[in-house]
This record gives C-alpha cells, sequence and structure tokens, in this order.
C-alpha cells in the first residue's frame, strides 16, 4: 500500500470514527470467510458495517476525534463494527458474538465515551432508534383512542335507550 493509498483510509477511518453513533471494537482470529460474511450481511440489514483495518493507519486517524479512547483496544487482529444509530452494532455484535467463539468483544465508544465488553453489552440491551419511536408513538396514540371511545361511548348508550324504548312501544 503506498502513501496515497493510505492517507485515503486514514481519512476514510477519521469519518467512520466521527459519524458513528456506535464503534464496537473486537477480535476475529480463526474466523472463516464465511463467518465474516455473515457478520457483514447481519450489521449491513442492521443499517451498520464492519471494517477491517490496520490498526497503525486506525490509531492515526483516531487522533483528536471523539472516540479516542478505543485506541488501546487495537491491537492484534482487530474488526470495527459502526452504526449511525448508536444501538445496532453494538447488538449486531453481541449476538454475532454469542454464536461465535472467535468473535471476542474488546471494547468500544459511544461518542467520547469508552465502553468496556460490559458496556457494549449494556448498550445491545438498549431499545433501538425504531423501538423508542414506536413506543413513544404508541404512547402518544392512546390517549388519543381512549378519548375517542370516552366520546363514542353516550352516543352509543343514547342509541341502545332509544331501541328499547321502540321495542317497548312495540309490544
Amino acid at each position: 500500500m503506498d502513501r496515497a493509498q493510505k492517507e485515503k483510509v486514514v481519512e476514510e477511518l477519521g469519518q467512520i470514527f466521527e459519524s458513528s453513533g456506535v464503534v464496537v471494537v473486537a477480535h476475529y482470529a480463526g474466523m472463516t470467510v464465511a463467518e465474516m460474511q455473515g457478520l457483514r450481511a447481519k450489521m449491513r440489514e442492521a443499517g451498520g458495517s464492519v471494517r477491517v483495518a490496520k490498526n497503525r493507519l486506525a490509531k492515526i486517524a483516531l487522533e483528536g476525534k471523539p472516540c479516542a479512547s478505543i485506541g488501546s483496544l487495537l491491537t492484534g487482529m482487530t474488526v470495527l463494527t459502526y452504526s449511525e444509530d448508536p444501538v445496532a452494532a453494538a447488538k449486531v455484535a453481541e449476538d454475532f458474538a454469542k454464536d461465535n467463539k472467535k468473535f471476542e468483544i474488546l471494547g468500544g465508544a459511544m461518542g467520547s465515551t469508552a465502553l468496556d465488553p460490559a458496556g457494549v453489552t449494556a448498550v445491545a440491551s438498549m431499545p433501538s432508534r425504531e423501538e423508542l419511536i414506536a413506543s413513544i408513538v404508541g404512547c402518544i396514540g392512546a390517549p388519543a383512542s381512549g378519548l375517542a371511545g370516552a366520546i363514542g361511548a353516550p352516543a352509543s348508550n343514547i342509541a341502545g335507550i332509544l331501541s328499547t324504548l321502540e321495542e317497548r312501544e312495540a309490544a
């Protein structure tokens, strides 16, 4: 790799570190190509990405970035999983690590907050952005449906009383 290519990789990694909601660092020694492709596919479905980069170039890209604290994790065969959603990459990495013992989570960063493996697990257990939006919409919609039911109830009661009176007169 010549100098221009290295500079391009450092620039790409810098953009990843700046724009990602969460970055998870893991060892992947011993994983097959098929296992790595499976991880990439799962991460793509969740809206994240997987990147294998030289540790030296990643450390250079980390300089001055909010998540610079993960530089100490970059030793050995490391892979970076990241996503804009602060939960997606952590969830996929955690689920993948449960199924594949060769994939060992070392830690990560959420913005300027450093995460140890337990921190990554805690982030993975949080609801995703879509789940939070759904619960907020449900909370907003519940009073409205209750109000509509309360408004409609007297009208149905009046209709029931009128039909009972009508039946009495007919009899």
